[in-house]
This record gives structure tokens, C-alpha cells and sequence, in this order.
């Protein structure tokens, strides 16, 4: 099919959406025609892989939306303006630029004919852009961003977090009732919604009454792990950690887990990444006498952060406020078993043969379960193997071909209602 995709966020060197973005345009591209609008800061590194082939990319045509003086681009000015209390502003700035990308769509297909638009990244719910109104099926997903932080869970983010994620449930739940855009891509798209989580596909048939298709927005990295890591005899327990720090990814809660271990159980926590929470843990850490036993990497190269997870025996993940997370994929790569909340993606890829979830009633009763979590996997080392080579088999079943062979269900069930008459906008 000749398609029309908008991803905004689509870099092969980076991380977060601009990764997810690239990895979905690499796996549509060996399938389909694509003609891709994106933001025109990422030119250069795409251009870079096009000349390189790399990803099988070298035939997809990208089309710069021009930057303008209301566009997001990662300069000093708009580094501020995320750092501050004025980064609302960058979602108006986003709402431009979608504005910006329909016009062009809209003219290329005039001249081209598209049999499909594709509205990838970003992944939120807000803003699915004009592309509803446009004479062609369209898709849409995967979709995240419906989901609300639990309200019993603010007040242990601590004073400011807490403001921040209740003012943002508060605004969320107002968008999910008021806002007419997604109705209208939900109406228009219809057959072709891609939920990003079994959560996101709830919230999307509580909401707006339509039914999705669950694809993971994530995949493996390359060079999925040969086997697990050992464990041996007298060797502490090896933990990691990743991620942004900021206050949703939590990982006080597992410091504090950590903290009430008992003493004869020995173990190790690498810390990956860096935020602007990093000193505040650092402080936590040694005010819980844990600093002799992290180590804190700061942010590292993608192939190097891999690594690192390979030589731990154990990954968790605390965030209360995700989609299904890149490194939860990259931790089933290298064979670690993953510990991890029932909430967010993560049930949605980690079973009882790979990891283990907890629920999440308080924070008091998940730092207890963590730590009880921990300890079990230390002391069994037969259990954590077994969870690894499980880690192991999991990955294979979130392969891009396998989503690669989902996306083209998806898009055949919504030519096909589109050419049967059944894909018209409900314009009210």
C-alpha cells in the first residue's frame, strides 16, 4: 500500500518516542510504500540512515514539516521551557505543528493517492491531528497517555510530583470528556485503533465505545542475548534499575525495599540513567545506608546500557506511570528476570514465567512485596534461572515481524470497512 504516516517523534539514534517512532516506520517500510512527515530537526540523522541503508529504510521518502518559530525543536529556549512550569506550551507547539503536517499531507496526497494514513507518534491521546478528515481509512496507535496516576499514590512522590500528577489526572480526565479530536479519529478510525496497552484498550472502550487492537509499542533491541547470566556461589545478588529519573518512575520505592532486606542478603543495585530526581535519590540512598552497595552510571550508549543489563541477575522496574517502557524489553533481551508493578504495560509482557508482578494497593505493601521479591529470587537460584531462560523465550513474542504481521491485519480490516462505506466520520 502506498501510506501516509505522521511521526513527528522518528530518530534512529535516540531513545523514548523518537526510537519507537523509527522502529515502526523500519518495520512498515519492508511492507509498504511509506511517505513519512516528520519533524525537520530529525533531518539530519535520518538522512545519515537513509545513506546508510540502514534498517531497510532507504526507500521510505521523509518529508520535513518546516520548522517554524512556534515549533518544538530541542534548542536552549525550548530546553527551558521543558524544565519549567511552561512546558504545557509544548503540547500547543505540537498542535501547530500537526496543523503544519495535515496541510502537507493533504497536498501530497492530492498528488499521490494514499491508501491509508498512519498517525504513529506521538503516542498520546490528545492529539491525533486533522488526518480524520481526510478521504482515506485511517489508523491510528498505538495509543497511550488515557491512563491516570493512582490518587493514592500521589502523596508519596513527594510535594511537588504530587501537584504535578494530580493537576495532570485532573486535566486528563477533563480532555478524556471535552476534547473533539480524538472522538473524531476514534469515529474515523474505527477498524484500524491500535491500543498500546490491554489498560489503554479498556480506557479507550470505557471512554469513547470502540474496540482496539493491543500492539505493543515497544520491541527487542538488537542482538537479543545467547543466554542469561550465572549467578555464582557466594556472588551477591546483582540488581538493576533504569530509566529517567523523575519522580513517576518511583525508585524510591525500591531503595527502600532494598533498606529493610535482611542482613545476611547480599546484593548490588546499578542504577542506569539520570533526571532531575538523580541528587534527591543519591541523598535517599545514603540516608538509608545503601550508598556502599549503588552504583549510579548516569546515561550511557544504548549498546553499553545493554551490557550492563546483562551482567545483573535481576531487573526492576518501579514506575507507576508508563506505557510498557523500552528497557523492559531490553531487560527480557539479556535474560533477566523482571520484577515489576501490576500497572502500566508491564502485565501486559511480564508472566509467571519471565518476572514477577505485584500488586499495588499502597506504597507500604509494594516496598514489602518488593523486598520479599528480591529475597526470593537471591535465595533460589534455580527460580531466578528458570524466570531467565523465561525472559529469554518471552522476548520472541514481541519481534517486529510478529507486530509487522499484526499492523497488516490491521490495515487490510480498515481499507476493507472503508471500501464497504463503513468509515466515514461521525462529524458530531
Amino acid at each position: 500500500m502506498k501510506v501516509l504516516v505522521q511521526a513527528y517523534a522518528c530518530n534512529p539514534l535516540k531513545g523514548s518516542e523518537e526510537g519507537v517512532g523509527w522502529e515502526w516506520v523500519r518495520m512498515l517500510a519492508e511492507r509498504h510504500d511509506l511517505w513519512v512527515l516528520t519533524a525537520e530537526y530529525q533531518r539530519a540523522d535520518l538522512e545519515q540512515a537513509v545513506e546508510e541503508r540502514a534498517g531497510g529504510v532507504s526507500k521510505v521518502r521523509f518529508c520535513y514539516v518546516p520548522t517554524r518559530l512556534w515549533h518544538y525543536r530541542p534548542n536552549p529556549g525550548w530546553r527551558f521551557v521543558e524544565r519549567t512550569e511552561l512546558k504545557p506550551l509544548m503540547n500547543v507547539a505540537y498542535h501547530l505543528w500537526q496543523r503544519d503536517a495535515y496541510e502537507m499531507g493533504s497536498e501530497l496526497h492530492r498528488s499521490i493517492g494514499f491508501d491509508l494514513v498512519h498517525v504513529l507518534t506521538y503516542v498520546g491521546f490528545r492529539f491525533p491531528g486533522s488526518f480524520w478528515r481526510m478521504e482515506v481509512p485511517l489508523v491510528w496507535g498505538p495509543i497511550g497517555g488515557l491512563e491516570n496516576m493512582p490518587w493514592r499514590w500521589l502523596p508519596a512522590l513527594g510535594g511537588r510530583a504530587c501537584l504535578y500528577y494530580a493537576g495532570r489526572n485532573l486535566i486528563n480526565s477533563l480532555q478524556r470528556r471535552v476534547l473533539r479530536g480524538p472522538r473524531c479519529a476514534f469515529s474515523k478510525a474505527h477498524y484500524g485503533v491500535i491500543a498500546a496497552t490491554g489498560g489503554i484498550g479498556n480506557e479507550i472502550r470505557k471512554r469513547y465505545g470502540y474496540q482496539s487492537s493491543v500492539v505493543c509499542e515497544v520491541g527487542p533491541p538488537p542482538g537479543i542475548a545467547a543466554d542469561h547470566s550465572l549467578r555464582n556461589e557466594g556472588e551477591p545478588l546483582k540488581v538493576a534499575w533504569s530509566g529517567r529519573h523523575d519522580a513517576g518512575k518511583c525508585l524510591p520505592l525500591l531503595l527502600k525495599a532494598l533498606a529493610v532486606l535482611p542482613a545476611d542478603f547480599d546484593w548490588e543495585l546499578t542504577i542506569l540513567g539520570q533526571g532531575p530526581e538523580t541528587a534527591k535519590w543519591e541523598r535517599l540512598s545514603r540516608r538509608l545506608g545503601l550508598e556502599d552497595r549503588c552504583r549510579w552510571t548516569g546515561w550511557l550508549e544504548r549498546d553499553e546500557a545493554v551490557r550492563t543489563l546483562h551482567d545483573a541477575h535481576v531487573f526492576v522496574i518501579t514506575s507507576m506511570k508508563d506505557l510498557t517502557s523500552t528497557v523492559l524489553m531490553e531487560a527480557l533481551s539479556q535474560g533477566l528476570p523482571v520484577i515489576c508493578p501490576d500497572h502500566c504495560g508491564f502485565p501486559d509482557v511480564v508472566t509467571p514465567e519471565c518476572g514477577i508482578c505485584l500488586p499495588v494497593w499502597s506504597p507500604k505493601q509494594l516496598i514489602g512485596d518488593l523486598a520479599a521479591a528480591i529475597e526470593r529470587l537471591g535465595r533460589d537460584e534455580a527460580e531466578r534461572r528458570r524466570l531467565a531462560a523465561g525472559a529469554l523465550r518471552r522476548i520472541g513474542d514481541f519481534s517486529w515481524e510478529k507486530k509487522a504481521e499484526a499492523v497488516d491485519a490491521i490495515y487490510r480490516r480498515a481499507v476493507e470497512a472503508w471500501r464497504r462505506g463503513r468509515g466515514e466520520v461521525d462529524s458530531g
